[in-house]
């Protein structure tokens, strides 16, 4: 990767992560705008329409990213090979620790993205992730 790839990638976890500080609150996505992502990252909002080219888009991204840290997580919980017991307990914090640090306007956010997006492939990750869980536990 070379300086102008890796500046990208900076800019672009910069907005990532600015949209999730301003989705993570108690107003959610009702009241994001591109403007204040923009400022909170410290770019231009050019840069953000060329990165995800529209909200609907960044927001997906947001959730997307969310949910695979979740995800990461739990895989590596499940690659640990513990007792059944263990593997339980361990998932389930990890979904505490998950929603301890996002707010609940963010998940209620997610949960009503999740059920209205039935063609994204959000939906369809969810219901891996979900299978996976459930497989995992019931093997």
């Amino acid at each position: 990767m070379d300086g102008f790839e890796r500046r990208t990638e900076e800019k672009k976890k910069k907005v990532l992560r600015a949209a999730f500080d301003l989705m993570n609150t108690d107003t959610g996505i009702e009241n994001l705008t591109i403007d204040a992502v923009a400022k909170q990252a410290n770019v231009g909002k050019t840069s953000i329409f060329k990165y995800f080219g529209s909200k609907e888009k960044l927001i997906h991204e947001v959730f997307i990213r969310s949910m695979d840290e979740m995800g990461e997580k739990a895989k590596k919980i499940m690659e640990k090979n513990a007792s059944f017991e263990e593997t339980l307990i361990a998932m389930s914090q990890n979904k505490i620790d998950y929603l301890e640090k996002i707010n609940k306007q963010f998940y209620l956010d997610l949960m009503s993205y999740y059920t209205k997006k039935e063609d994204s492939g959000f939906t369809r990750m969810m219901e891996a992730y979900t299978k996976q869980s459930f497989g995992i536990m019931l093997d």
